[in-house]
């Protein structure tokens, strides 16, 4: 990459932030660490996620090299998606994030958690 080329797209962390910076790019990453998965698991296991979004994103991470998609000659059709070499490098960055987020982001119902006195019995 030419010197035109950082300055067109940017230093590399603003480069690695438009590929994860996508809301379900580090939850798929982090599900196809643990293994190769089929479209309806990646779906099953990403609550909320509509199919259409999810297909959206896997075409977008196998443009990027992050995840490759193996169809087999089967009846029915199967296809398993994993992650790449390129993919698996981002496994320390999700794994920071995981760290950031338990150490740092409580959950709404952990802070709103009040400690109320017990009154005493009379």
């Amino acid at each position: 990459m030419g010197r035109d080329d950082a300055a067109l797209f940017g230093c590399p962390v603003a480069r690695t932030a438009q590929i994860i910076s996508n809301k379900w790019t580090p939850l798929i990453v982090r599900d196809l660490a643990r293994r190769p998965c089929r479209f309806t698991e990646l779906a099953r296991s990403l609550v909320g996620i509509s199919p259409k979004t999810l297909a959206e994103r896997l075409r977008a991470l196998e443009a990027a090299r992050i995840v490759t998609r193996q169809p087999y000659a089967e009846v029915p059709p199967r296809v398993e998606y994993t992650l790449t070499e390129k993919g698996l490098a981002l496994l320390p960055i999700i794994t920071t994030m995981h760290t950031y987020g338990s150490t740092w982001l409580r959950r709404e119902c952990d802070e709103a958690t009040v400690d109320t006195p017990v009154e005493a019995a009379s």
